[in-house]
């Protein structure tokens, strides 16, 4: 009698280790710390995360953040990180560098900041299935203090830098265009002081 009960519930133990047997993952890098304070307002290209297969199945693939639960650092949220490719199908044995960008606000607490930047596969089993595989970069880095005004600036320049040459290309071609309205103003004053002394000059003759 005791083996009849003890077989269902060591068959529902073993059934889902047999049904995602194949599922597996790992990253090419187990930190990466900012040496240099952040600055609010800034955008910054992180290195990228190379995210492998390391299962014996096809499987699609995520990176989340994730956080110690009692963690002294503060927590960076997740919208301030943006992941290219946001997920992507690996073979066995495949991997997928993706590219982790952070956008910080203008305005938020300085301090220091800690998250996991955690690959995990997308098992597609039905609502509230969770699959213990995961492999994490651990991510440190530290925003120092500044006001509304230069997290503005840093916005803009980190915008500016990362999207070059493009935009040097527009930035060359609006100050090229405020040097010819000026040009022109300029002139067309000159031309019409010149053009009211002459009249007055011949207006003196007579």
């Amino acid at each position: 009698m005791q083996k009849i009960i003890l077989l269902p519930i060591i068959v529902s133990l073993i059934l889902p280790s047999l049904v995602f047997a194949g599922v597996g993952v790992g990253v090419n890098l187990g930190k990466i710390e900012i040496d240099e304070p952040l600055k609010p307002g800034g955008i910054y290209n992180f290195p990228s995360i190379g995210v492998i297969n390391t299962g014996d199945e096809t499987g699609d693939y995520e990176l989340a953040v994730t956080y110690h639960q009692d963690q002294p650092e503060k927590r960076p949220a997740e919208e301030w990180f943006t992941f290219s490719p946001s997920s992507f199908q690996l073979e066995p044995g495949e991997s997928q560098s993706v590219v982790v960008q952070l956008a910080l606000p203008l305005k938020m607490t300085p301090g220091d900041y800690f998250s996991y930047l955690e690959a995990h596969p997308v098992i597609k089993a039905g609502p509230g299935t969770t699959i213990g595989v995961a492999a994490a970069t651990k991510t440190y880095f530290t925003v120092a203090p500044a006001n509304i005004f230069q997290a503005i600036t840093y916005r803009i320049s980190t915008f500016v830098v990362n999207n070059a040459p493009w935009t040097y290309v527009v930035l060359a071609m609006v100050a090229g265009a405020i040097v010819i309205v000026l040009f022109k103003r300029f002139f067309a004053f000159q031309f019409g002081i010149k053009r009211k002394e002459n009249t007055s000059s011949n207006d003196e003759k007579y």
